[in-house]
């Protein structure tokens, strides 16, 4: 297996250094830019993943609103129930 010396050995900028056609400096950018589109690939799904799950807890908060509104129903029926009965 080939290692990547690149990052072994970090890549000094100054005011004279020579950039042109440098094999290193073109791996460094390209390495970096793979870097950044996965980065914003990643934020784009979690973003969509985010919303989904905004819209899913925003459904089952209103499931689960609905629900107690039954409950409570049906809990002032039984209890209008249970006071009709004799002793």
């Amino acid at each position: 297996m080939v290692r990547n010396h690149l990052h072994k050995q970090p890549l000094f900028l100054d005011a004279t250094a020579d950039l042109k056609d440098s094999p290193a400096v073109d791996a460094e950018f390209n390495s970096l830019d793979t870097k950044v589109a996965q980065f914003v690939g990643l934020c784009e799904r979690l973003r969509a993943e985010n919303h989904d799950l905004r819209q899913q807890l925003a459904t089952a908060k209103n499931d689960a609103k609905r629900l107690n509104e039954r409950i409570e129903g049906a809990k002032v029926k039984l209890e209008s129930l249970l006071s009709r009965m004799p002793d």
